[in-house]
């Protein structure tokens, strides 16, 4: 009897040092996901097809398409700042396996 509690209380040692070092995990990982940046592209603008409709709302089709045209331009800007980060990341990772693969001797 004593063996089967002493088993129960090992297990539960292990599961909650499992549980410490995947919660310690996740805190590592939450800082560098927010860098990560999300890029979302402005939708396209609307034309009607009925040209009587596309004169009655002529300025508001032209203001959607100038607010598109601005937001492609900041989506395009976004994507690139996120390439340039993502390549450095990578760069850093390439050479943090390097390291790895050192100390395991691979």
């Amino acid at each position: 009897m004593a063996s089967i509690k002493e088993n129960r209380g090992f297990r539960n040692l292990r599961l909650s040092r499992w549980v410490g070092m995947q919660s310690v995990a996740l805190l590592l990982l939450v800082p560098a996901a927010s860098q990560a940046e999300t890029c979302l592209a402005p939708s396209r603008p609307f034309v009607p097809s009925d040209s009587q409709a596309a004169r009655d709302y002529a300025d508001i089709i032209r203001q959607d398409f100038e607010a598109y045209i601005s937001g492609i331009q900041d989506y395009f800007h976004c994507l690139e700042q996120e390439r340039a980060r993502a390549f450095e990341e990578a760069r850093e990772v390439s050479q943090d396996y390097g390291r790895f693969l050192e100390l395991v001797g691979d």
